[in-house]
């Protein structure tokens, strides 16, 4: 029963960090590497991450410069950028793309505040379902006589215990999402 936990924890823990992963990519008016690093580009007739091709820093701001590794794969990652759903026109001089980060209108921030509250509830729903997950592996468990009645309590107790710890960070999660889009 140990492990059925340990698994539905770990299940559980990954949701929270892609949530986390979805939030860092989420443009808030400043600029950040997180914005480019998960853009995947075609490299080589193989999706590749930015972060995994060129060098990101943010020099100002409001601006992010991306030095590629490879000077040749500058115009596919010029077409992943324009691609992605970034809605920032990358600007390549040849050896290295800058994207200049405007400031986000209030309309924008509320769209990206419902799209950041899209990605929690998805999140809460994907643990929840580990839940259900772990909880009819326990009763199968009662039913083949390995779990006592008090055993099958006390681990759906325990999987309950993690959701709640979990569904909190989430929601703190959110809130500082939140924050951040809205602040000016």
């Amino acid at each position: 029963m140990e492990e059925i936990v340990q698994d539905a924890e770990d299940r559980m823990s990954k949701a929270l960090d892609f949530m986390r992963d979805e939030f860092r990519g989420m443009r808030t008016g400043r600029a950040h590497p997180g914005l480019v690093e998960s853009i995947r580009v075609d490299y080589y007739g193989s999706p590749t991450p930015v972060k995994d091709m060129a060098s990101i820093s943010v020099p100002e701001p409001d601006q992010i410069v991306i030095k590629p590794f490879d000077a040749s794969a500058i115009s596919d990652m010029e077409k992943g950028l324009l691609a992605s759903d970034l809605g920032i026109t990358p600007q390549n001089d040849g050896k290295l793309i800058r994207l200049k980060v405007p400031p986000l209108s209030e309309e924008r921030r509320k769209q990206l505040v419902s799209r950041a509250k899209e990605i929690a509830e998805e999140s809460r729903i994907s643990m929840r379902n580990v839940r259900r997950d772990a909880n009819k592996t326990f009763e199968g468990s009662k039913k083949d006589g390995d779990l006592s009645e008090d055993e099958l309590s006390d681990c759906k107790d325990r999987i309950q215990g993690i959701l709640k710890n979990l569904e909190n960070q989430v929601d703190n999660d959110l809130k500082r999402k939140t924050s951040e889009l809205m602040e000016i």
